[in-house]
């Protein structure tokens, strides 16, 4: 999300602050009054904003990246054209359309001719990204070519960035995220669908 607005020095906390805690590592337990205040302004920019309203100047201004978000109709032109592999973050399972997709009215499968590798497969525990060589395993085993742009997916946008994530772990750094993912094209009656593995 920061990549999308033109945020380039970003870094992850692999893990989290559970794993961070429970590795034994410092946590402040209180807010110094500086940043009280910071968030206290920040907030009243927000609902400013929100309202329509003048805000001050800004010290970083968003630059989109627009090749960084798909939308269906890019997904649609990539069916016939194939300039770039598009990778489901959901299970296998959702992926072929064997079980039911936990939101009403969205129908099973997956875009036709998009990979699957679901995005707990390329964590450990579910809590932090495998190293590089086990990621770059699970893509090409996958079927996914690590030398092809790519376009991660999932059920609504959400894990497809855990995909993005571990893909720029791989050293690539363009990769973008299908916005409505399975939610905008499994919920339209026009799209086409498959349901074996692709």
């Amino acid at each position: 999300m920061f990549r999308t607005f033109g945020h380039k020095d970003i870094f992850v906390l692999d893990g989290g602050l559970p794993d961070w805690r429970a590795k034994g590592y410092n946590v402040e337990s209180s807010t110094s009054l500086d940043l009280l205040s910071k968030i206290s302004k920040a907030s009243e920019v927000v609902k400013k904003t929100y309202k329509g309203e003048q805000v001050g100047a800004s010290s970083f201004r968003a630059v989109y990246q627009p090749d960084l978000v798909w939308s269906l109709e890019q997904v649609q032109a990539n069916i016939n054209d194939a300039n770039r592999v598009l990778v489901d973050a959901r299970s296998k399972a959702r992926f072929e359309g064997t079980v039911p997709e936990p939101r009403k009215g969205i129908r099973g499968g997956h875009v036709p001719g998009s990979k699957c590798v679901p995005f707990n497969e390329v964590l450990r525990d579910g809590k932090t990204l495998l190293e590089k060589e086990v990621l770059r395993s699970k893509f090409e085993d996958a079927g996914v070519p690590l030398l092809s742009p790519i376009v991660a997916s999932c059920g609504t946008g959400v894990t497809a960035c855990i995909l993005a994530l571990a893909l720029h772990r791989l050293g690539k750094n363009d990769v973008a995220v299908y916005d409505g993912s399975w939610t905008e094209w499994g919920g339209l009656s026009e799209t086409p669908v498959a349901t074996h593995s692709g």
